[in-house]
């Protein structure tokens, strides 16, 4: 694995830094005391090219490849999760569907507005009796001379309540269960199609999450992503895409509560000297410091994997598995080196607390990570 990076990947880093630290960071405390999504510093991110950062520069994208994706993915994370969130369903999950499976007609019709940041898309996979079990779906697609008609109901669905459009899954065979899935491009305003309950989360509370709602939703044939029964491989293809950006946004927030509680503990002083002097908060320092660049090293090596061309779904599972896992830990450790302080919410690290935990449930829970692990080495 090369780990010289190049002047490009290098450029990216400054720029999100940058902007991450002086537009992004500021505001993070507030955006997830409020529950409110920022959307002037989504338009921002727009401007700066990073909701298609990975997409080819002919659909509006920046053409860059899935580690430079990851370094301004860890980058943003750093500052804000919530704000991160955004931009990884947004590349990871809506702009790599319709890259990969989209025909011509609906790349230069919803792929160049994405990547422009003209519109913002959500991925509508999961619904109350399926979560990691696709072929639970309930909702419908029932084909109706040169339309398709869409009744169910999908939940957890982030930036639902104010996307543009939707890449939607639903059963068009529901005999043939997770064979029997198509994946579908809905847009807002379509009649039939609402928003349902917002839900208020433990973390990432910058975000959007929603429910939506579908009743007798009429779409157009060529708004169907792939052929049919294809949603399934569709899904399951993005979802590794997703899992590596998980695994970016994981290592930015464990960053981002370690550099917090190294610097606290050179500031904050118990008996007689600064707490960084005893070995207790030595040891849990370098234990944290050495879990970070682990995660990270995983993650840069499935962003390469997936940049090789080859499958990397084992390689996507263990950087999420171990990120999500290293950032839960290492916010633990951050809090607890903070003491009383570290669970008042004045202190960055009680939100990083917050925040790490949904890295080891959405796109796939660590058990799930475990399983596709496991049949990988296998066989």
């Amino acid at each position: 694995m090369d780990l010289q990076f190049t002047e490009e990947q290098e450029m990216v880093r400054k720029m999100v830094r940058d902007f991450a630290q002086k537009e992004v960071a500021p505001i993070a405390a507030e955006i997830d005391e409020k529950a409110v999504v920022p959307f002037e510093n989504i338009k921002k991110m727009a401007q700066l090219g990073l909701l298609g950062i990975t997409v080819a520069e002919e659909y509006g994208g920046g053409g860059a490849d899935s580690v430079s994706y990851v370094i301004a993915l860890e980058e943003l994370s750093k500052a804000c999760a919530s704000t991160a969130t955004v931009m990884a369903v947004q590349n990871s999950l809506v702009d790599a569907s319709i890259e990969k499976f989209g025909t011509e007609e609906q790349k230069i019709k919803f792929l160049k507005p994405l990547a422009r940041g003209e519109k913002i898309g959500a991925f509508a996979l999961t619904e109350p009796g399926a979560g990691c079990d696709a072929s639970a779906l309930l909702s419908t697609a029932v084909l109706d001379g040169d339309s398709y008609i869409i009744n169910g109901r999908k939940h957890f669905i982030t930036s639902g309540g104010f996307a543009d459009l939707i890449v939607l899954f639903a059963m068009t065979h529901k005999e043939q269960r997770h064979r029997g899935i198509t994946a579908f491009i809905v847009e807002k305003g379509t009649e039939g199609f609402a928003v349902g309950k917002e839900e208020h989360k433990m973390g990432i509370r910058g975000t959007n999450t929603s429910e939506l709602l579908f009743d007798d939703v009429r779409i157009p044939v060529a708004n169907r992503l792939g052929d049919e029964r294809e949603g399934f491989k569709i899904a399951m293809t993005v979802l590794d895409a997703g899992r590596v950006g998980v695994a970016a946004q994981a290592v930015g927030i464990a960053q981002g509560a370690y550099e917090a509680a190294l610097e606290y503990s050179k500031q904050r002083v118990q008996f007689g000297q600064p707490i960084c002097q005893f070995q207790a908060i030595q040891w849990m320092l370098a234990d944290m410091a050495t879990r970070i660049e682990a995660a990270r090293l995983l993650t840069y090596q499935a962003a390469l994997e997936k940049d090789s061309g080859e499958r990397y779904s084992k390689e996507a599972s263990m950087a999420k598995l171990f990120a999500s896992e290293t950032a839960v830990w290492v916010a633990d450790r951050a809090v607890q080196i903070h003491g009383g302080y570290g669970y008042m919410k004045e202190y960055s690290v009680e939100r990083h607390y917050r925040d790490a935990k949904i890295t080891e449930i959405y796109e796939g829970t660590s058990e799930v990570q475990r399983m596709v692990i496991a049949r990988s080495i296998l066989g």
